[in-house]
């Protein structure tokens, strides 16, 4: 299982929200970049990035210093936020950005995401963010009427091989993942999946391993010091 530190950008700066609000947000660093590289040089195989500004607006401020990172980083780096439109995962890619990740649109516009799958193939992931197991959309400021498990089961129907799974009422609360709905969802598809929120513990990293997922982020938990990644690399990442 591999483990990406979380890098959430929201005008130019490092910041954690919780629960997907906009108004509980703590700033961590000025520079996203120098953060990137603390994660490489304690052990980071990867490296998940989100857009906050674009996953809310649409429209992205954080696009340069995301791509500066892509740039600088010696490892594969995915992105996520505010990914609507064809030019943008052409930027990105362009940029060195491994993986792409489409959040709202894959929810609104079925035949965008087909379109990206056919002409990007697996560098295309799609973010499925989750409120008490509705999809949530517009950087978790809306709740859909679709459920998670029908989405992933329409995603693996188009091609898409890995998704980012997100547990909204989990984020930056530190107290575990959703692992029930995770264990569900793995084992109904053969879609990667990547754990994304409430893990905060070195046991929460074990028992997502043991229940075989592809991969996880961590992101609270490193910035508030509760968990130590280089405690973690090598037996995980």
């Amino acid at each position: 299982m591999i483990l990406l530190p979380a890098i959430d950008i929201r005008n130019g700066k490092c910041v954690r929200l919780v629960q997907g609000d906009y108004n509980r947000e703590k700033i961590y660093s000025d520079s996203p970049t120098e953060i990137a590289k603390r994660w490489i040089n304690k052990g980071a195989k990867a490296l998940h990035i989100v857009d906050l500004d674009g996953a809310r607006t649409g429209n992205s401020i954080n696009r340069p210093v995301i791509k500066l990172i892509a740039q600088q980083a010696s490892i594969p780096i995915q992105v996520g936020g505010g990914i609507r439109t064809m030019n943008n995962i052409e930027d990105y890619i362009d940029a060195g950005v491994n993986r792409v990740i489409i959040g709202t649109a894959a929810i609104n516009d079925l035949n965008f995401l087909k379109q990206a799958v056919t002409r990007f193939g697996e560098t295309i992931a799609v973010s499925v963010d989750a409120r008490n197991g509705y999809v949530a959309t517009d950087g978790w400021t809306d709740t859909s009427t679709v459920k998670a498990l029908d989405l992933i089961k329409k995603l693996r129907q188009i091609g898409v091989k890995t998704i980012v799974y997100t547990d909204i009422l989990k984020d930056g609360m530190l107290k575990g993942p959703n692992f029930k709905e995770l264990q569900t969802i793995n084992e109904a598809t053969s879609i990667n999946v990547i754990a994304s929120g409430g893990v905060s513990s070195k046991q929460d990293v074990e028992k997502l391993q043991a229940s075989k997922l592809y991969g996880a982020i961590i992101g609270k938990a490193l910035y508030d010091g509760r968990l130590s990644f280089e405690s973690l690399v090598g037996e995980n990442a």
